[in-house]
């Protein structure tokens, strides 16, 4: 069956266009524990007569590794006394998309096997799959947005390197938050992004500046779970290319500098098997009572798993108050103040969370949303009042400080270990605490600026 989506192709349609020299390139790409697209770029011939069930082979290190690709001890799953054996990509021909910005290129997502062909529970994208199915036994289908900020510099990647990362000059010199005139002058890339994007099957609803120097925000439709995920996925690998391409650099990390960070608030809602919303109802605020235990869920769990919503050193540095990132787990009515927000009215009501970064893996954070979600409706736990008002000075359960304070609360989560299982728990908490390992070993600016001479 042909795909709807311009952008989206069949697994028949793909051999067309290879074998009329359209195509002639297949990237093949898993998600790593970072959140990033990795893999192989494939023969487009070669794909079609050789790996007939889509199958290739990598290394296991790419789900036991750092975000600098060192292999590091500790993992379960693999290690040097294993050997470092391979994982097998089992391509999923149902996410084929064009790739624009590339010439006669494809991409498709693939799913993590042994190479006896069983799934390898730590990989992000079967993490979520395993979410999408406990929502299926209720008759649910999940829906999502993620909304990613992200900081574009004039400097290219290899500038930037170059300079330590330092004194890097932004595409805008001032606030240019909803300013048409401030972001016409990034309008050339972010068109570009835009362009390339719907190309590549996603349906594009706008671009807004943000308020940190040379900030932007590019939002999509949202889409099933694991549909929008991939989406996220191929939309940052695509910005930082064609950046790249034009030039220039943009960052996703959370928090570049003093000023504002980059979030990535993420929206969900739930609709029936006769697609109608689960969340709508006649309650307060037209909630269902479905919501209101989802709902209380999140506040009363995604504390202890917010690792997966914040999972790095930097992450934590977002949380600042007065910075619309939140600190005060604490849900309101259009209150951009709260972690939780609730928006839109009758079949669009929904929830936004505003506690991941763009740093976030996207897979990750929305498993993390369902569980506790589902842990509220399991449980039916009772939603407390809507919070008017600024909550970053409310006495409420606060988002975690540190990754430290994250990991340790995760690992001791029997509603992480429930719904994602002892191996999967393990293999982030430790990922986890050989970052901060890894940080606290390290010498940084801020130390030899103090005490260089001073000290």
């Amino acid at each position: 069956m042909a795909p709807t989506t311009p952008g989206r192709l069949s697994h028949d349609e793909l051999l067309h266009l290879i074998r009329s020299g359209a195509v002639d390139t297949v990237v093949l790409a898993i998600t790593d524990m970072q959140g990033r697209l990795q893999g192989k770029r494939l023969d487009a011939t070669f794909f079609a007569e050789d790996i007939a069930g889509g199958v290739v082979e990598g290394c296991s290190y790419l789900l036991a590794s750092d975000v600098d690709m060192r292999t590091v001890d500790g993992f379960a799953m693999t290690s040097w006394d294993r050997g470092y054996g391979d994982l097998a990509f089992r391509a999923d021909f149902a996410t084929l998309r064009h790739v624009p910005w590339h010439d006669k290129t494809v991409i498709v997502f693939a799913d993590v096997e042994t190479v006896a062909g069983e799934p390898v529970a730590p990989s992000p994208r079967q993490i979520l799959q395993a979410q999408v199915a406990r929502l299926a036994e209720r008759g649910w289908t999940g829906l999502t947005g993620t909304e990613l900020e992200f900081i574009v510099f004039s400097d290219t990647y290899e500038q930037a390197w170059s300079s330590g990362y330092r004194n890097l000059t932004p595409a805008n010199q001032y606030n240019v938050d909803y300013s048409l005139q401030g972001t016409s002058r990034v309008e050339p890339l972010l068109g570009r992004i835009r362009r390339s994007m719907r190309g590549a099957g996603m349906e594009v609803e706008s671009v807004k500046g943000e308020c940190n120097f040379g900030q932007h925000e590019i939002a999509f439709k949202y889409s099933t779970l694991i549909d929008k995920c991939d989406e996220h996925g191929l939309f940052k690998l695509g910005a930082k290319e064609i950046a790249a391409q034009e030039g220039c650099s943009l960052t996703f990390m959370a928090k570049y500098d003093q000023r504002e960070g980059n979030s990535c608030h993420i929206h969900l809602s739930l609709r029936d098997a006769d697609n109608s919303p689960v969340f709508a109802g006649d309650g307060a605020h037209g909630f269902s009572p479905v919501f209101g235990h989802f709902l209380a869920g999140e506040l009363a769990y995604s504390r202890e798993l917010s690792m997966f919503l914040a999972p790095n050193i930097n992450s934590y540095k977002r949380f600042v108050a007065g910075s619309f990132a939140p600190t005060a787990l604490l849900w309101g009515v259009d209150n951009r103040t709260c972690a939780f927000r609730v928006v839109g009215h009758g079949h669009s009501i929904r929830l936004e969370c505003r506690t991941p970064g763009g740093d976030v893996n996207q897979y990750l954070a929305v498993s993390a949303l369902v569980a506790a979600g589902l842990r509220g409706v399991e449980e039916s736990l009772e939603l407390a009042p809507a919070f008017a008002g600024n909550a970053y000075v409310a006495d409420a359960p606060r988002v975690p400080t540190t990754l430290r304070e994250a990991a340790d609360l995760f690992d001791h989560s029997a509603v992480a270990r429930d719904a994602f299982g002892d191996e999967v728990v393990d293999h982030y908490v430790h990922a986890a605490r050989v970052e901060v390992d890894t940080f606290n070993a390290t010498v940084t600016d801020w130390e030899r600026y103090r005490g260089f001479e001073r000290l």
